[in-house]
C-alpha cells in the first residue's frame, strides 16, 4: 500500500506544492506522501513546519542580511526594506534575495503601516476608531454595541495595514508571515524583517 502512495506522487504534484509553498522539491514530496497526497493538508504540514522552525529560531540574533529596493512607476514610487539573518552565507543566498525581493514589491504594491501590529501608531488606531464608533452611531447603533462592533473592525484594519498578516499580493493564499515562515525553515537560520521605507511622488 505504501509503495502505491509513493507512486501516486507524481512531480507536476510536487510542482504545484512547490508553487504554493516555496518549500524544497524533497520536503513538497514527503509531505504529499504524509498526506496521501491530499494538496490541502500537505500544505498545511508545510506550514506548521514553518512556523514550528520559525518559532524555535525567532530569539537568534540578525546581524547580517540585506537592505532590498524596488522601483516602480518609471521611478515614482520606491521602496527600501531591510531583512536581516544570522550569516553572510544566507545573505547572498538566492532564495533570500528571492523573498527580499519580493518583500519590497509587495510593500510598493500595498503600503502598510508597520511590520507587525503592535508598531501600528496609537494616533492611527484611535482615529480609525473614532471613525468606526461614529459610523454605528450614525446607523442608529447604541453606544455600547457601537464599541463592540468596533473591536472587530479595527481588527480587519489593522490585518490590512500590518506587514505581517497582509496577503501577498503574487498569492493571496499565502500572508507575508508564511513567506517568512517557509524561508526560515528552509534557510535555517534565523529571518526578520526588520524595518521599510516607501516613498511616493507626490506622496504624503
Amino acid at each position: 500500500m505504501f509503495k502505491e502512495i509513493i507512486m501516486a506522487i507524481t512531480s507536476k504534484m510536487v510542482k504545484e506544492l512547490r508553487d504554493k509553498t516555496q518549500a524544497g522539491m524533497m520536503d513538497c514530496k514527503k509531505a504529499l506522501e504524509k498526506t496521501d497526497g491530499d494538496m490541502e493538508q500537505a500544505v498545511d504540514l508545510l506550514r506548521q513546519k514553518g512556523l514550528s522552525v520559525a518559532a524555535k529560531r525567532a530569539d537568534r540574533a540578525t546581524s547580517e542580511g540585506v537592505v532590498e529596493t524596488y522601483i516602480h512607476a518609471g521611478g515614482k514610487l520606491g521602496v527600501l526594506v531591510e531583512i536581516g539573518c544570522e550569516t553572510d552565507f544566507v545573505a547572498r543566498n538566492q532564495d533570500f534575495t528571492t523573498f527580499a525581493r519580493d518583500v519590497a514589491m509587495h510593500i510598493a504594491a500595498t503600503n502598510p503601516v508597520a511590520v507587525v501590529r503592535e508598531n501600528i501608531p496609537e494616533e492611527i488606531l484611535n482615529r480609525e476608531r473614532e471613525i468606526y464608533i461614529q459610523q454605528a452611531l450614525d446607523s442608529g447603533k447604541p453606544q455600547a454595541i457601537a464599541e463592540k462592533m468596533v473591536k472587530g473592525k479595527l481588527d480587519k484594519f489593522v490585518a490590512e495595514v500590518a506587514l505581517l498578516e497582509q496577503k501577498f499580493v503574487k498569492n493571496p493564499d499565502l500572508t507575508i508571515q508564511d513567506l517568512l515562515s517557509d524561508i526560515i525553515a528552509k534557510m535555517g537560520e534565523n529571518i526578520s524583517i526588520k524595518r521599510f521605507a516607501r516613498f511616493q511622488v507626490g506622496g504624503n
